[in-house]
């Protein structure tokens, strides 16, 4: 069986950086499961054309799961998601401080909303995202959703769970078995909207890209039933939205208690257009 790789950010030396120029093509799906009466989880990604002002903001790759019950849960994650991609495309400033300001709003957007609805008292969301700046990736993450990057077959977590049990694993309280059978395997410790202060992981330095590379973000709903070997399967030989359904199908097959939410990002070189000649003078480049 597989196993998933924990991230020890040796796959990336600081200062160290590809050559090629990266370009990044990917696909979402969500799926409310076999169970959940709505669905709770909001993805989003946005990757700007070259010709774009966005551009040089990057790509936003996001993966929310809310919970609060009577659609709470689904507001707080919209949210989330609805601030952290406006916020990042407005602010100015090295991608961990935005990613940093994002969670900050992002948090105080929901407990906002929940003070002047009463119905949405105590909600709250994960958020998981990746920001891609030219040849580098950072990440912003609280909760439990997950990040990871399969490179040359290896399949790498890059978040940490921020549940009960996976801090006890990290204390040796518990075995890595131990928590995945444990009934409190998914009472989270840190979210967004559930306290004043919020405390997410934001990477300091990113994580240099190769061509080749294969970038997942997906909800509790595809982890806790999906195995490491069927993520590596799926993402290694299909493209993003091929791999996307299988992954979903493939957590539907396992029961499909949760809501399933799963993006998979392709990176590769991108390819250089050639620019031809009209008339003796030089034309505009098309953007690829």
């Amino acid at each position: 069986m597989t196993a998933v790789r924990r991230f020890l950010r040796t796959l990336a030396p600081a200062g160290t950086a590809t050559a090629a120029r990266l370009a990044v093509t990917g696909a979402m799906r969500s799926h409310p499961g076999r169970t959940r009466g709505t669905n709770e989880d909001a993805m989003l990604f946005d990757l700007p054309s070259p010709s774009t002002p966005q551009a040089r903001r990057g790509a936003l790759l996001l993966v929310a799961d809310g919970m609060g019950g009577h659609a709470a849960g689904e507001v707080a994650s919209a949210l989330a998601a609805r601030t952290v991609h406006r916020l990042f495309y407005a602010a100015e400033g090295p991608v961990p401080d935005v990613l940093g300001q994002c969670f900050v709003a992002a948090n105080d957007a929901i407990r906002r909303h929940a003070r002047g609805a009463p119905e949405c008292k105590g909600m709250g969301t994960t958020c998981t995202v990746l920001a891609i700046r030219q040849d580098r990736a950072w990440l912003g993450h609280v909760g439990d959703s997950r990040a990871y990057l399969l490179r040359d077959g290896t399949l790498s977590q890059l978040s940490e769970d921020h549940t009960l049990v996976a801090e006890l694993v990290r204390l040796g309280r518990l075995t890595a078995a131990q928590a995945a059978a444990s009934p409190e395997r998914n009472v989270l410790v840190r979210a967004l909207g559930t306290r004043p202060v919020v405390a997410p992981l934001v990477w300091a330095e990113g994580l240099a890209l190769r061509p080749g590379d294969r970038l997942v973000l997906c909800s509790d709903g595809l982890h806790d039933l999906v195995d490491a070997a069927e993520i590596v399967r799926s993402v290694g030989r299909l493209a993003p939205d091929a791999a996307c359904e299988a992954l979903v199908e493939a957590a539907l097959r396992e029961g499909g208690h949760d809501n399933i939410s799963v993006g998979v990002f392709a990176v590769e070189e991108a390819a250089e257009r050639p620019v031809p000649a009209v008339c003796g003078r030089p034309t505009r480049r098309i953007a690829p």
